[in-house]
């Protein structure tokens, strides 16, 4: 499972910032480690320098062997919250996925 992060141009992708969420994506995403080939985590904030509430994005996409790519979005006020939610609905929609094909 090969997991890749990406920032825009208002934030900064700092080796630390990538550690943390990669081992937070590998710890949250285990069960499905053997049906996944790769993730990809873009952050962003959307106004840049200007102040906003839930500006923060982060959009995480997933993609299992021989199914589509799985898409999430999540904006809060930090990366973390952000993250979070982002995380969250992510392994909600893998669960919905596995399950319905084993129901085939």
């Amino acid at each position: 499972m090969k997991i890749q992060i990406n920032t825009d141009k208002n934030i900064e992708g700092h080796a630390r910032l990538e550690s943390y969420f990669s081992a937070e994506l590998e710890k949250g995403l285990t069960r499905f480690e053997d049906k996944i080939t790769r993730i990809e985590v873009h952050f962003g904030d959307e106004n840049g320098e200007k102040f906003g509430l839930h500006d923060k994005k982060c959009l995480i996409e997933v993609r299992p062997q021989k199914l589509q790519p799985i898409t999430v979005t999540e904006h809060a006020e930090t990366l973390e919250k952000a993250f979070s939610g982002a995380l969250s609905k992510i392994k909600k929609s893998l669960t919905t996925t596995f399950e319905k094909q084993k129901a085939f």
